[in-house]
């Protein structure tokens, strides 16, 4: 074998790619379940502004609820936080965006929604704090 070639653990495995400075780890179901959550509760919070608040409010707001929920998610949740805290605390502030999305949808009539929101919201989450705990 040559220097540039890595080496694998068994004939005809999947090469093992070196740790590299800056290089992420491939994406997991549940990496893609997280984000699909993130987007959902932005979207959702962009319609419950837009539907809930009066005509000049809702413009600002339809902008600052979601950049608001991007700052905390990325001072405290993202894979790489600005802000390194314990993880219970961490789980605190997702909850609270959770309870959010899904309190936006109450408020607007769809209950059933924002159950099913919180539901896929709180296992997605659980799910990766027992990964991040273990």
């Amino acid at each position: 074998m040559s220097a540039d070639t890595p080496a694998t653990d068994a004939p005809g495995a999947t090469p093992s790619l070196p740790d590299l400075p800056g290089v992420l780890p491939r994406a997991t179901p549940l990496d893609i379940v997280r984000v699909v959550v993130l987007i959902v509760a932005l979207a959702s919070l962009v319609l419950w502004v837009l539907v809930a608040w009066p005509m000049p409010w809702n413009i600002v707001a339809a902008v600052g609820a979601p950049v608001i929920t991007l700052l905390l998610w990325a001072l405290f949740l993202s894979p790489r936080p600005v802000l390194a805290v314990h993880p219970f605390l961490r789980a605190a502030v997702e909850l609270v965006v959770y309870a959010g999305v899904t309190i936006a949808w109450w408020t607007m009539g769809q209950a059933w929604i924002g159950l099913g929101f919180a539901v896929v919201a709180v296992a997605s989450g659980l799910i990766a704090g027992r990964r991040a705990l273990s």
